[in-house]
C-alpha cells in the first residue's frame, strides 16, 4: 500500500468528527482553542450595510439637499454674462440679410450693465447668452429697427485662477469662467484626475483658514463639491495620489507575503490566496481571518469559512487596502502538522519516526562540540534501531527476496 495514501488515511482519521471531538476535549481542558473573539462574515457584511446607510443618511438634512441641488443645477447649466466679461455684439438686418456694422466689443461693468448706441444702457449681468441676445433685440425693436437679428459671444469672459496640483494632468494655474468656479471644473481645467489619484481632494482657501477635504469619486462628495461657495484667485487645490492597494496575507498558505496592486484594483479573499499559491496541501485548512482597521481605529476580526467560500456558498468578499487576510492553525490542522511532521505510518510494520529524530537527537551533542560516541543517539538508541529503520525505509519498494 502506498505510504502517501495510508498517511493522508491517518490524517483524515484524526479530522474525523470523533477525532475532532477527542482533540477538542484535550485542547479545551488545556485551556486552549474554546473561544473565539472573532464576528461572523455575516455580521461583518450587516455591520459594513448598516454603516453606509447611516453615512448616507446623516450626510446633510433633507433643506440642504434642495439648496445644493439648485447649487448644482445653476452650475452645471449655460454660462451667464457677468462683471467684467467682453461682449462680442453682432447685430443683422432681416431685410438686407447683412450686418450693420462690425461686431462691436463692450466690457460688462460693475453695475452689470452695458451700453449700445442709439439704446443706451442694457442689464445683462446673469443672464444666458441666449437671454442676452432677446434683451438686446427688445431694445432696438421697435424704436430703431422693424426687425433685427443679434448674436452675442463672450471672446474674453472674466477668469478666477486657482492653483491645482498633485495627481492631475496637467498641474498649474488653472482659468475658470464665473460659471465653473468649482472643483470639478477646476480638476477637470487641469486635464483631469491622473491614474495615481485617489479621488481625495482638499481645498485650502488663499483668503481665510477654510480648508475642505472630500473624495470626488462618492457621488455625495461629489455634489458637495459641486455647491460649495465659488472659488476665488489664488485658492489651492490638491488632487492626492492614491497608496498602492497593499495587503496581507499569511499563515497556512504556500506562500504567505504582501501583495501590491495598483490603486482602484480590487481583490477578493479567493484571489488573494491565489496569489499566494494557495492553502498547503499536506493539511486541510478550512478557515480564515480578516483583520480590517475600521474609520474608528479599531480592528475588526472576521471569521471565514473558506470551504464555504471556495463552493460559493458564502460571498468572495472583497478587500480593502491594508487588510490582513490570515489561514490561522485550528486544532485540528495543528494535528495534522504535527503527524505530518513527525509520523509515518507503513504497511506490515508498526509507526516508525522519521529518519529526522536521528539528527534531532545528534544535534545537541554536534553543537557542543561533544564527541560523536557520546550523542543523544547512543543514550537512548544504542543499539541503531532508528539508522536501521532507514536503511528498511529505502528497500521498501524493492521487491522482497524470493
Amino acid at each position: 500500500m502506498n505510504i502517501a495514501v495510508i498517511s493522508n488515511w491517518f490524517k483524515r482519521a484524526v479530522n474525523s468528527i470523533g477525532g475532532k471531538l477527542v482533540l477538542g476535549i484535550l485542547l479545551c481542558l488545556s485551556g486552549a482553542g474554546c473561544s473565539d473573539h472573532r464576528i461572523s462574515q455575516t455580521e461583518f457584511q450587516r455591520m459594513q450595510e448598516d454603516a453606509r446607510k447611516t453615512t448616507l443618511a446623516t450626510t446633510q438634512p433633507a433643506a440642504n439637499r434642495v439648496m445644493e441641488t439648485a447649487k448644482i443645477e445653476r452650475s452645471l447649466g449655460p454660462y451667464r454674462v457677468g462683471v467684467s466679461d467682453v461682449l462680442s455684439i453682432t447685430l443683422i438686418t432681416a431685410l438686407e440679410q447683412a450686418t450693420l456694422s462690425p461686431p462691436i466689443l463692450v466690457r460688462v461693468d460693475r453695475n452689470g450693465e452695458i451700453t449700445l448706441p442709439l439704446v443706451g444702457n442694457i442689464k445683462l449681468a446673469g443672464l444666458e447668452l441666449q437671454d442676452v441676445d432677446m434683451a438686446i433685440r427688445k431694445a432696438y425693436i421697435p424704436k430703431i429697427y422693424r426687425d433685427l437679428a443679434v448674436y452675442v459671444d463672450v471672446p474674453r469672459p472674466q477668469t478666477t485662477n486657482v492653483l491645482v496640483t498633485g495627481a492631475v494632468a496637467t498641474p498649474g494655474l488653472i482659468p475658470l469662467r464665473r460659471s465653473e468656479r468649482d472643483l470639478l471644473h477646476a480638476i477637470v481645467g487641469a486635464g483631469g484626475a491622473s491614474d495615481l489619484a485617489s479621488g481625495n481632494v482638499t481645498l485650502k482657501r488663499i483668503r481665510g483658514s477654510e480648508e475642505v477635504s472630500l473624495n470626488i469619486y462618492n457621488p455625495q462628495d461629489l455634489k458637495t463639491a459641486l455647491s460649495i461657495a465659488p472659488l476665488e484667485n489664488g485658492d489651492i487645490i490638491t488632487v492626492q495620489a492614491a497608496t498602492p492597494n497593499i495587503v496581507f496575507v499569511g499563515g497556512l498558505v504556500n506562500a504567505p507575503r504582501s501583495q501590491s496592486y495598483p490603486p482602484g484594483a480590487q481583490l477578493t479573499v479567493l484571489q488573494a490566496l491565489a496569489a499566494s499559491g494557495g492553502l498547503r496541501t499536506d493539511i486541510f485548512p478550512h478557515e480564515g481571518t480578516l483583520i480590517r482597521r475600521m474609520p474608528d481605529g479599531r480592528d475588526v476580526h472576521v471569521k471565514l469559512n473558506l470551504d464555504r467560500i471556495q463552493n460559493g456558498k458564502d460571498a468572495n468578499i472583497a478587500l480593502a487596502a491594508g487588510d490582513i487576510l490570515w489561514v490561522p492553525y485550528t486544532w485540528d490542522t495543528r494535528a495534522e502538522d504535527w503527524i505530518s511532521r513527525n509520523i509515518y505510518i507503513r504497511a506490515g510494520a508498526s509507526v516508525n519516526y522519521n529518519v529526522s529524530g536521528v539528527e534531532y537527537m545528534n544535534r545537541q551533542a554536534k553543537q557542543s562540540g561533544g564527541s560523536s560516541n557520546q550523542n543523544q543517539q547512543n543514550s537512548f538508541d544504542p543499539f541503531g534501531f532508528l539508522n536501521q529503520g532507514s536503511a528498511i525505509s529505502n528497500l521498501v519498494a524493492r521487491p522482497a527476496a524470493q
